[in-house]
């Protein structure tokens, strides 16, 4: 360009053109013409660009004009601001503490730390801690792309729990299942989920007002990388709806499972640690001589005994077989409470003789028990041999067989059940759609489904071939060897499994008074769901009777 003094000065557009023609020769090509005097333009601009050429210029962008900056650039962030930075350190402090709270939880479950150990399963606190962590990681995954749809989404979950917590807490049942660590739980969720939507949107007010200060206005576009994240955290966010949804279902009804009434009555026992049930029907009748009737003591299989082991037993006392019986659910059955882990065979029959203390029953009794219930009732009847005048053992498990309920994969399988058991999805179609009732859930077929049954079931596996296996072989030795018994076997099982038949076999040597042993053929595990079974049953029973009132 010429100036008004006829001087001629290159122009800025024509430096910025060499230099980035020149790329990181710029300054030499600039000296070069200092000392050889300038170049023609047309030399300058005729030069081809080369493999050394830089394809993008050395500064960055200049910012504009009016000294804002450009809105993508990364000095724009909401972290500039140390309100949003501290709530992001909050939010992992609570995420540690989260964290450690479910560790303790999911320990809990195998073995009841002192203060932990709750009348409940343990499923559903350990549900809600693993809910907070999940609301907490979201958070922090996508703390820099707040927007409106997860701050409804979170606060819709806090109000879902905050009805679950309610329910808890006015239900008396679930608040004694659940106890202080489930109310707790249940508690710091809710508190989380108001914190998450208070983060977002301290973290949206903060970065408009960087925004506003950097740039001269608040963005109301988003990229495509925000845009993801939050159709991302959304979804994880819907997800945890339905989750809560689900689980407010299954508390609605456990609520309505908990107004059913029982037979009996729930005796607190172990320190008044948990509650087991426990009903008698009959009277015991004293002979001229001055002889008690013996009581005939129900232990049930792998069933809850009111399921349909008990019918059978009420068809003998209607029929005069027997005067007066006795049942009761071993924790995590039916009625009863859950114990705190580990939880051994010999603990329940402790249960069970504390029970019937606290129940004002008094012996004789006459052991009756099928599956893994034999393995209870042979150590009661270790434990007590002077009150035991008889031992029925309906397909019993052996002891040396129960290594196949305490398999690893076993295990894990109920405990993976446990984990999902608060969502309650079979319960709730069941119920709507199955015309499931309350008795079906507490006792009948789908009691499997809910927590306390498999924490139960997981509580056997547990301690099945350490524990349990240590006490019944004890039993063994010192168990009366004039007490009269009898055993009853499933055709189908001993022609299926020869191991079974073995042993089955062995059990009948447990005392030297054998009254009987019958193999039921087409009968079987539960040999009593079939008229043959129920019929053998019930005349030995009726045998054991007679010699129970002759000693």
């Amino acid at each position: 360009m010429t100036t008004l003094w006829g001087s001629k000065k290159k122009d800025d557009d024509d430096i910025d053109d060499v230099l980035h023609v020149n790329g990181g020769e710029g300054s030499d090509h600039m000296a070069r013409e200092s000392e050889d005097g300038p170049r023609p333009r047309s030399a300058r601009a005729s030069r081809e660009p080369n493999e050394r050429d830089r394809l993008l210029p050395r500064n960055p962008r200049p910012p504009h004009g009016d000294g804002y900056l450009d809105p993508d650039d990364p000095a724009v962030s909401p972290y500039n601001l140390w309100t949003v930075r501290a709530l992001r350190a909050l939010s992992v402090v609570f995420l540690a503490i989260t964290f450690i709270w479910w560790v303790l939880l999911l320990v809990s479950i195998f073995v009841s730390p002192p203060g932990l150990s709750t009348r409940g399963s343990g499923f559903f606190d350990f549900a809600y801690t693993t809910l907070t962590a999940g609301m907490l990681l979201n958070s922090l995954l996508f703390f820099s792309a707040p927007s409106l749809a997860m701050r409804v989404s979170q606060g819709v979950i806090g109000l879902i729990i905050v009805v679950d917590l309610l329910i808890i807490v006015s239900v008396a049942r679930i608040r004694g299942e659940e106890g202080p660590p489930g109310i707790a739980s249940v508690v710091w969720a809710v508190f989380i989920s108001g914190w998450c939507v208070l983060t977002d949107r301290v973290v949206a007010w903060g970065k408009k007002e960087e925004e506003e200060r950097l740039t001269g206005r608040p963005e109301t576009r988003r990229t495509v990388r925000e845009w993801l994240a939050v159709i991302t955290a959304t979804t994880i966010l819907s997800i945890y709806i339905a989750i809560t949804i689900l689980m407010t279902c299954t508390l609605i009804l456990r609520s309505r499972d908990a107004s059913l009434e029982m037979d009996g009555e729930r005796y607190f026992v172990d320190g008044d640690k948990y509650a087991v049930h426990m009903a008698c029907v009959g009277n015991s009748t004293t002979s001229a001589t001055g002889k008690k009737s013996p009581t005939v003591l129900l232990e049930a299989a792998e069933d809850p005994s009111e399921f349909d082991f008990e019918h059978w037993l009420y068809n003998a006392y209607e029929n005069g077989t027997i005067d007066k019986y006795c049942y009761w659910d071993r924790p995590g059955y039916a009625w009863s409470d859950n114990a705190p882990s580990p939880h051994s065979a010999g603990m329940s029959a402790d249960n069970l003789a504390e029970a019937l203390a606290l129940a004002g029953e008094e012996g004789p009794w006459i052991l009756v028990s099928a599956g893994y219930g034999s393995i209870v009732s042979r150590i009661f009847s270790a434990r007590h041999f002077r009150d035991v005048v008889g031992i029925m053992l309906v397909d019993p498990l052996h002891e040396d067989l129960l290594h196949r309920i305490a398999s690893p994969m076993r295990g894990f399988i109920l405990w993976g059940w446990g984990v999902i058991s608060p969502l309650g999805i079979q319960r709730i179609t069941g119920a709507l759609f199955g015309g499931r009732s309350r008795e079906d859930r507490v006792y009948g077929n789908d009691a499997y489904q809910g927590g306390k049954y498999i924490k139960a079931q997981l509580q056997e596996n547990l301690v099945a071939d350490s524990l349990t296996h240590s006490e019944v072989s004890t039993a063994r030795t010192v168990q009366g060897v004039k007490t009269p018994l009898v055993v009853v076997s499933s055709g189908i099982s001993c022609r299926k499994d020869e191991d079974w038949k073995r042993k089955q076999e062995d059990l009948t040597k447990i005392t030297d008074n054998l009254v009987s042993w019958d193999i039921v053929n087409k009968a079987p595990h539960y040999i009593w769901q079939t008229y043959d079974g129920r019929q053998i049953m019930e005349k030995r029973l009726g045998e054991l009777v007679k010699s129970g009132k002759k000693a």
